[in-house]
């Protein structure tokens, strides 16, 4: 910024007499931070080496994943003969698909899966309890709401389809998950009916399945289902471990 100034006095007549001189008035200068700036932060190269290799496992994991749970549900063929241990191993149960790639097959029954138990009183009473609905109680849960649980929707079902297909009609296990699916479906019965059970001891478990056949449409040519299989498994015992964790 330029101020005029006037001449300096006791200098009349003087070349800058009778002028106006300029002046240049200087902004104050920022004051200047001692030491070196500090630059930004870079990545060592053992991080990066360390991100690389932790993005790589995660991606070859989840592309194991899904190619493991394709085949599980693509049509048969020598991949999954070939590696059909390690399929099964890894799908089921957590991941297990209930439906065929290209080829789903709908139910035609409406299955009811039902549980009692068995409890003894704090005075030695003994006493066996009614038949409750679980399936009920997962359709009351879903029925009227914008965002069903999944757990509501899928687990009892896929809980008594894993029982059923790892099991004959003896109740005799058909493979070596036919002990783990027992134990799985027990578990979600007793989390169920012991909150019911007012403290009593429960000492014992029985479920059955009652299955309703689904009408065909009116259009289509499907012979209606007459029978339908019902199924009532034995008495199971419950013990102390069957109730950790619940």
């Amino acid at each position: 910024m330029e101020q005029p100034t006037k001449a300096p006095a006791g200098r009349p007549g003087g070349a800058g007499a009778g002028r106006q001189t300029t002046a240049r008035v200087c902004a104050p200068r920022a004051p200047v931070l001692e030491g070196p700036v500090e630059a930004g932060r870079t990545w060592s190269g053992p991080s990066l080496a360390l991100l690389a290799v932790t993005a790589a496992v995660l991606l070859g994991a989840a592309l194991w994943h899904l190619a493991l749970v394709f085949l599980s549900i693509a049509p048969p063929g020598p991949v999954q003969r070939t590696y059909a241990s390690a399929i099964e191993a890894h799908v089921n149960p957590e991941f297990g698909q209930d439906w065929q790639l290209f080829a789903p097959q709908p139910l035609q029954a409406n299955v009811r899966v039902e549980a009692r138990v068995r409890t003894v009183e704090g005075s030695g009473a003994r006493r066996t309890g009614r038949w409750t609905s679980l399936t009920a109680q997962d359709i009351a849960a879903i029925r009227h709401s914008p965002l069903p649980s999944h757990a509501d929707q899928n687990l009892l079902r896929r809980a008594w389809d894993f029982y059923r297909d790892t099991h004959d009609r003896r109740e005799m296990p058909t493979d070596a998950r036919g002990a783990l699916s027992a134990q799985y479906l027990k578990r979600i019965a007793l989390g169920r009916l012991a909150p019911a059970a007012h403290g009593a001891r429960i000492t014992a478990l029985q479920m059955r399945s009652r299955a309703v056949p689904v009408p065909p449409p009116h259009w289509s040519d499907r012979a209606p289902v007459r029978n339908t299989p019902h199924r009532t498994l034995p008495w199971w015992p419950v013990t102390d471990d069957d109730h950790r964790g619940l």
